[in-house]
């Protein structure tokens, strides 16, 4: 064998180790890619097994269509027992907090091939994938745009009051309208509520925070922010 593709093996190896290495340091289960993921789903026919790891309450507005909610242990010992190990399980939540244990479960169990949605049921909605409602479509982006353009600076935060992460964020947004001393007005988006501007505004993932001048969007992130840094944008 060549030094050079011996090398190269060996560089292999050691990049699968680290990698795995890293997920367990990290306690999180690797996810795929949402476009694979999506071809995975699709693949699997019209009757996908699909479970629910969010709050009843959650499931009644927003769900996955054929997807079966397993808010307890009891209902989930149920469901289990009757699912074939020999096809994919595919889960969710908002995020991929309850579905990652969920995942774990089922793994535990003898599942072999489950599947978690890459950012949750957010990020399914985000990019336009089918639920089953029965709230309505809520602002359109016509709407929208007139409200973000009310006032010199408005900063979205697209948020659910059932995300663990918004909630972390939001006395920070408390804090930070109190400091610029009403220079910014904050407009919260409920995105179960909103479906379709959710799909508009290509939020991925919550919360997403989204800054706007004027009427133009000048900034975006998803996930948690310090205050400084939103004082630092306003301030730019």
């Amino acid at each position: 064998m060549k030094p050079r593709f011996l090398l190269f093996i060996l560089s292999w190896f050691a990049a699968v180790a680290g990698f795995a290495q890293s997920a367990e340091r990290s306690g999180r289960r690797p996810l795929l890619p949402f476009d694979k993921f999506t071809e995975v789903f699709d693949e699997a026919g019209d009757q996908p097994q699909v479970l629910d790891a969010r709050s009843a309450e959650e499931y009644e507005q927003n769900y996955v269509k054929g997807a079966v909610n397993v808010d307890t242990e009891e209902r989930f010992e149920k469901v289990a027992a009757t699912l074939d190990k020999n096809l994919p399980v595919f889960v969710y939540s908002i995020g991929n907090g309850r579905s990652g244990r969920l995942a774990t479960q089922l793994e535990q169990k003898g599942f072999t091939r489950v599947y978690e949605i890459p950012g949750g049921l957010s990020r399914w909605i985000g990019e336009g994938r089918p639920v089953v409602s029965t709230v309505g479509e809520g602002l359109t982006i016509d709407e929208y745009q007139k409200l973000v353009a009310k006032d010199e600076w408005v900063l979205v935060d697209v948020t659910s009051r059932y995300c663990p992460g918004c909630k972390r964020l939001d006395p920070v947004l408390e804090s930070f309208e109190k400091e610029v001393s009403g220079k910014v007005k904050v407009v919260k988006i409920e995105a179960y509520e909103n479906k379709k501007l959710t799909k508009d505004l290509q939020v991925k993932g919550l919360p997403t925070l989204l800054l706007y001048k004027d009427g133009k969007v000048v900034w975006i992130k998803s996930g948690l922010v310090s205050q400084d840094e939103l004082i630092a944008k306003v301030l730019e």
